[in-house]
């Protein structure tokens, strides 16, 4: 029989509310209890039948709390990051686009057919879209985070470890240490010829055309007749300019001298550049509004000769002063990257495929060539991303204190090839979009963009191979069928809808193994050129590759390369 007492008590307990006094505990109160036994919640057992909480359990359910606190305040912060940035870029662009209008109208009214019409005829203003403001490199300033600073001291090790693993190698087979880079300075032999060849090209482009856009403006005012006239026979001899005395000669003088491959390049680059640069000067000033073409004042000319774009403006934005040691730096971190591709070839390449002739037929060979090919061509990659986009054109645009650094963006982060080719190379990016992709919908009057985008792909894999073929001194097309079609075909299929971070894992998967096929057939057909030679070839022998000929081991390398 129980006491008043205790009748009291279990009628108490019935009444009392499922509710803790502490609410961050992740239980609840039975609602029955016994004098003598503690209240349960869940299962879980955290007051005893004095009233007093187990502090274990209530350390515990802290310390879960705290962690769930931070996790999410370290989620939101990344999201707000994330928006706030892309809000800043938003505002950025909107801003440079916004120019100053006397008269604001409060309605437009619609247009009619006709202006329609006329409308989709209009030419705009050659780059007039591209929109120069101050802004840093994407590197410079993922380089301040400690965590990206990390990957980039990996890079700084593994470059350590190629020529650490090389100095132990060289002293045990010759048993002194060997430093005279015998590869890199055989890559970039007769120096001081393509310094004579590249005095020429420069000054050529700086004088030639200049005077002759002088010459063929003055042509265009109202006191001279028949001004078209004048303008077809400038432009011819303009082009035969452009053909004979930029294009031709220098050429002519790689293969007759019969220059190394890095010593080509520089050559070549500079060629390409002139070409690309000075057309676009006479484009902007056909565009302005005057009785005749305005040619750019000399200074503004040489300016844009050296600076980091090939899109012409008379004025940029500029930095107030000259940071002479991120100049110095960055040239340091060129010839950083020489430095580790010279390490790379060294015990990558040149043990690999030095005296291997590859046979096509041979299907295993080709794997295991385009496998072991991976690694160094990822390499070449990345370092010719970083000492070329990254660090060399920084290190001009900071001496002419050239502010817009926006060379590439985030092209690590492309879940699509369309959004790869846009921001891996902006400056050529933007060349081809304002001078070629827009003036050809121009041409078509907006209706072919399909054909517009097939002939940018097809121009830029045609300089590529170009730029290869001299290069290289041999016809290989590989870049450029690999562009026509699997670069085409990646950017019609994986387009920018594709968000999922599978089809980031995708693409860096195509570069790899693109890398790994272009680096292990051009590296093979290099070797088999040296093996293989041809007395008196053919217009057709030199565009049947040698490899697929050449038999390994027949003819040892004359050049030790």
């Amino acid at each position: 029989m129980e006491s008043a007492g205790d009748g009291v008590l279990r009628s108490r307990c019935q009444a009392m509310p499922k509710m803790s006094p502490f609410p961050y505990l992740d239980s609840s109160v039975d609602g029955h209890c016994s004098p003598g036994e503690p209240r349960q919640g869940n299962g879980n057992n955290y007051i005893t039948g004095d009233g007093k909480i187990e502090v274990e359990h209530v350390t515990s359910k802290k310390l879960q709390l705290k962690r769930k606190a931070e996790y999410l305040k370290s989620d939101l912060m990344h999201q707000l990051d994330s928006q706030v940035n892309d809000f800043i870029d938003n505002l950025i662009e909107e801003s440079a686009n916004l120019e100053p209008t006397h008269v604001a109208a409060s309605f437009t009214p619609p247009m009619s057919d006709k202006e329609r019409s006329k409308f989709r005829h209009f030419r705009p203003l050659h780059g007039e879209g591209k929109q120069f403001v101050s802004r840093r490199s994407l590197l410079d300033e993922l380089l301040e985070v400690n965590h990206i600073r990390t990957i980039h001291h990996m890079f700084i090790s593994l470059f350590a470890v190629f020529i650490l693993s090389t100095l132990v190698v060289d002293f045990i087979e010759e048993g002194r240490l060997v430093l005279d880079f015998d590869l890199l300075v055989d890559a970039f032999g007769q120096f001081p010829l393509v310094v004579c060849i590249w005095i020429y090209m420069f000054l050529s482009a700086l004088l030639f055309p200049y005077t002759l856009f002088h010459l063929w403006s003055n042509t265009q005012s109202a006191s001279y007749s028949h001004p078209k006239l004048y303008s077809l026979l400038y432009g011819s001899v303009f082009l035969l300019y452009q053909a004979l005395l930029l294009g031709f000669f220098p050429v002519y003088v790689v293969v007759t001298n019969s220059l190394p491959p890095a010593s080509r390049f520089i050559i070549i680059m500079e060629q390409v550049d002139d070409w690309e640069n000075v057309p676009r000067v006479v484009t902007w000033s056909k565009d302005k509004s005057s009785p005749a073409p305005v040619v750019p004042h000399v200074s503004h000319y040489l300016y844009f000769l050296f600076a980091p774009t090939l899109i012409y403006r008379d004025a940029y934005p500029r930095n107030p002063l000259i940071r002479w040691e991120y100049v110095a730096t960055k040239f340091l971190q060129v010839l950083g990257c020489l430095f580790f591709l010279y390490y790379m070839f060294v015990r990558l390449c040149v043990p690999r495929f030095h005296g291997i002739s590859l046979q096509l037929s041979d299907l295993k060979a080709f794997v295991l060539c385009v496998f072991n090919s991976i690694l160094p061509g990822v390499l070449v990659f990345l370092l010719g991303f970083f000492g070329v986009l990254h660090c060399w054109l920084n290190a001009f645009a900071e001496m002419l204190r050239f502010a817009d650094r926006m060379f590439y963006k985030d092209w690590w982060n492309s879940t699509s090839f369309a959004n790869f080719y846009r921001t891996w190379n902006v400056v050529v990016h933007d060349f081809l979009y304002y001078y070629v992709y827009q003036d050809f919908l121009w041409m078509s009057q907006n209706r072919f963009k399909p054909a517009a985008m097939l002939f940018v792909f097809t121009v830029s894999a045609v300089v590529h191979e170009y730029i290869l073929v001299i290069c290289f001194g041999f016809f290989y097309p590989v870049l450029f069928c690999l562009f026509m079609s699997f670069g085409m075909m990646f950017n019609f299929i994986l387009h920018d809808q594709r968000k999922d971070p599978i089809w980031n894992i995708f693409m860096w998967m195509s570069l790899f193994v693109g890398e790994g096929v272009i680096f292990c057939l051009y590296s093979n057909e290099w070797y088999a050129q040296r093996y293989c030679p041809l007395k008196e070839p053919s217009f057709l022998d030199l565009l049947k590759p040698r490899s697929w000929s050449c038999q390994e081991g027949l003819v040892e390398d004359p050049d030790g390369l």
